[in-house]
């Protein structure tokens, strides 16, 4: 890692992003580098090391070593700026031109199913990054970061990424496919046809022989002379259809006027109309209207978008245009086939009407609205239906890219959104480093501030006659363990300086680099006792990732207990947060716990989650988006407040109970103190959120 050359000057604008130099007092430097991109690393030189726990906290310990504030648990996932992201009105916009507070597509999980939902654009994150081209089998293509996540019919899965060792995570393979619809969004058709005459004359005669009125007659005066009348009007209850007619047509020098002409009904929308009624006018309309011999595909796509606007429909995922002239049903026709797309005829009905329909499902739905992007917006709406579709989303192929490219993501409501046709996670868990009550800094996911001298200070605290070698728990707040700790390497001298003081310390982490320090905790347990405990909540991975973003799976975390009882250590397991009607299932503790135990864990503890101010705001909206009919049950076990009730933590106790007395991790394992992790006079331990680590 070329970190050195990495160094942000401090006269620099943005050296520090969201921090006051007056917040940071001892800092030495703000550090970059493409490894980490989009975080800075704030070095400061560190006046303490032990941090007091204030006395409102009824946790069994009384200090902490925090060697870093923030955490990098969340991941960064980023795409090409020029990704189609697809909006909530059916209409596609380019990732580099989204704002916070736009309203696109997300999912959300509704029952047993998911569907599209509309989302709002909470946040826009930029980065420079190495990045891979991702092709699927039905041509689609979509340029992401190793880190970004894709929806797969087997979870959510990485771009890239090993499959052992301690930065394991799933991540695509041949044998995946995506979920979505495809390539349908990624065509730039509307960008390159929007501003071609031939699209404009062709949206006219799709629109105008649709749904217009053309009326030349010849009436006789009373004096006997021929009055030659013309008149065109168009009247439609969308205006989007009407503003795009009567702008095109005053391209080509034809000028409409605008009127009211159906007031609205109970029953029926209100219609305006545009109309003119020159003699010049009407005849260069009936100009524009003409069928070319031989179509442009601008025409094709213009003539389609103008017949979808005036006698189309999409109900159902199924686009139709209905029409009784034989000379108009053909033109649609010809104009699907020169795009690409299959379509079949159907009726006459009793009045004679036929319709054309595509085939395709939502594919060829996505590829024709991206292809001729129809004025009126309802007509458009993806929102609602269910995410199925016979794309054929294969990956067949991950390319990288090489040298690093500016990327971008979003923060959205849902924690994804449609990209390319495909549903691709976004960088949900930014920002959400609140919950954690620390004291220091913003944007606590991107702006880690390191304590690079914490060790040399810790000795010397250590060191005091004052000092009366209190156990000291790290991994509380944040994890000493999160990936930078592979840079900096701070761990290894604040074991040292604790085990050489004679103080106890146990270590509380969900990340696999713990492995690296296992011969000098090793050492530092014959000189004191030392405590290490792994997190692992949940086995399904797409609820942990949704919930834990960016940290290694269960399986690599039960490796770790693995590799922590072969050193010779004893290790406990934390299942912390467990979630109710998520994680607390019989069969899923069972599980857990059986896994658990086949690692070698000599102990768990079980926690039920806990929900303080910010954390509990951050959880119930994710609830609320993926799983709203657990909501009012939420209510109900946390009606107390923060913790769950009573009767709740009773019956989880009478669940966990029997299942840790099977596997054999009821036993009590005190550490120097005498003090327990897990429970204190027979119930739950009314600060169970200090000891779950980087989650709520």
């Amino acid at each position: 890692m070329r970190w050195d050359g990495q160094k942000i000057d401090a006269g620099e604008g943005d050296a520090l992003p969201g921090l006051d130099l007056r917040t940071l007092p001892g800092l030495v430097r703000s550090v970059r580098t493409p490894d980490f991109a989009g975080v800075t690393f704030h070095e400061v030189l560190s006046r303490t090391a032990l941090n007091r726990v204030p006395d409102a906290s009824a946790v069994p310990f009384r200090w902490t070593v925090n060697p870093m504030r923030g955490c990098l648990h969340a991941c960064t996932y980023c795409l090409d700026p020029s990704t189609s992201i697809l909006m909530a009105d059916g209409r596609q916009r380019a990732l580099a031109d989204l704002r916070v507070g736009d309203q696109i597509v997300g999912t959300r999980l509704v029952g047993r199913y998911r569907r599209y939902v509309a989302t709002e654009v909470l946040g826009r994150i930029e980065s420079v990054k190495p990045a891979y081209r991702v092709r699927l089998a039905d041509g689609t293509e979509i340029i992401a970061s190793g880190e970004h996540r894709f929806l797969t019919e087997r979870g959510w899965k990485h771009v890239t990424g090993p499959l052992h060792g301690a930065l394991q995570r799933p991540y695509l393979t041949g044998n995946n496919s995506l979920v979505g619809f495809g390539r349908g969004i990624v065509d730039g058709a509307w960008d390159q046809w929007e501003s071609h005459d031939d699209y404009r004359r062709g949206y006219l005669a799709g629109m105008i022989r649709g749904d217009g009125m053309m009326l030349r007659r010849t009436y006789r005066r009373r004096s006997g002379a021929a009055n030659n009348v013309t008149m065109f009007r168009l009247a439609l209850a969308d205006v989007e259809a009407l503003d795009r007619t009567r702008h095109y047509l005053e391209h080509f020098g034809v000028a409409t006027h605008r009127r009211p002409f159906v007031a609205a009904t109970p029953t029926r929308r209100a219609l305006d109309a545009i109309f003119t009624s020159r003699a010049a006018d009407f005849e260069r309309i009936v100009e524009l209207m003409a069928v070319p011999d031989d179509p442009a595909s601008a025409w094709h796509a213009g003539f389609l978008s103008g017949a979808f606007d005036a006698e189309g429909s999409c109900s159902g995922g199924i686009v139709r245009i209905s029409n009784k002239d034989e000379v108009y049903l053909a033109a649609v026709e010809a104009a699907f086939a020169s795009l690409g797309l299959e379509t079949v005829r159907e009726g006459p009905n009793a009045i004679g009407v036929q319709t054309v329909r595509l085939r395709g499902g939502r594919p060829a739905v996505g590829r024709f609205f991206a292809a001729v992007q129809p004025a009126i917006t309802r007509k458009l709406q993806i929102v609602g239906r269910a995410v199925k579709s016979t794309a054929d989303l294969r990956v067949v192929e991950i390319e990288p890219l090489g040298a690093p490219v500016p990327l971008l993501d979003i923060t959205t409501g849902t924690g994804d959104f449609v990209a390319n046709g495909v549903i691709a996670h976004n960088c949900f868990a930014r920002g959400t480093h609140r919950y954690l009550d620390l004291d220091a800094g913003k944007d606590f996911d991107t702006q880690i501030v390191v304590k690079t001298n914490v060790a040399e200070v810790l000795r010397a605290e250590v060191a005091r006659r004052s000092w009366a070698r209190e156990h000291v728990a790290l991994g509380t707040n944040t994890d000493p363990y999160q990936r930078p700790e592979g840079r900096y390497t701070l761990m290894p001298g604040i074991i040292e300086a604790l085990a050489g003081s004679g103080t106890p310390l146990s270590v509380l982490t969900k990340g696999t680099l713990l492995r690296r320090d296992l011969p000098l905790l090793a050492a530092a347990s014959h000189d004191v006792p030392v405590s290490l405990a792994v997190s692992i909540a949940v086995l399904d991975e797409e609820l942990q990732q949704q919930l834990e973003p960016g940290t290694p799976t269960a399986r690599a975390r039960l490796s770790l207990v693995r590799a922590i009882r072969d050193a010779g250590l004893p290790v406990q397991v934390l299942v912390a947060p467990v979630l109710p009607w998520l994680t607390d299932s019989t069969d899923h503790l069972d599980r857990l716990l059986g896994a658990v135990a086949d690692a070698g864990a000599q102990r768990a503890t079980v926690m039920a989650l806990h929900l303080r101010p910010g954390a509990r705001e951050w959880f119930l909206a994710w609830l609320t988006r993926e799983r709203p009919e657990l909501v009012a049950g939420y209510g109900r076990v946390f009606r107390g407040g923060s913790y769950v009730h009573g009767e709740y933590r009773a019956w989880l106790d009478a669940r966990v109970r029997p299942l840790l007395a099977k596997h054999g991790l009821d036993r009590p394992q005190p550490d120097a103190e005498g003090v327990r992790w897990a429970r204190r006079d027979g119930d739950a331990h009314p600060a169970a959120a200090q000891l779950q680590p980087a989650l709520f």
